[in-house]
């Protein structure tokens, strides 16, 4: 399975809670902060709808 590297490039400050609960789901803390998480469907729905606040990289062939 693929991984992918996700960043918050952007505040959650002014959006709705259900953007930042999602964000805190996927693992958030700070601004800039990035996670690696292996690609499925629900991941990508989570991205989905916090497509304006985050990067999305697929991570190079990695040794697991």
């Amino acid at each position: 399975m693929s991984k992918l590297h996700i960043t918050l490039v952007k505040s959650s400050i002014g959006y709705a809670g259900n953007q930042k609960k999602t964000l805190k789901a996927l693992g958030f803390h700070r601004l800039h902060q990035t996670v690696v998480h292996s690609d499925s469907a629900s991941l990508r729905g989570m991205i989905n709808k916090v497509r304006h606040l985050v990067r999305v990289e697929e991570a190079a062939n990695e040794a697991e």
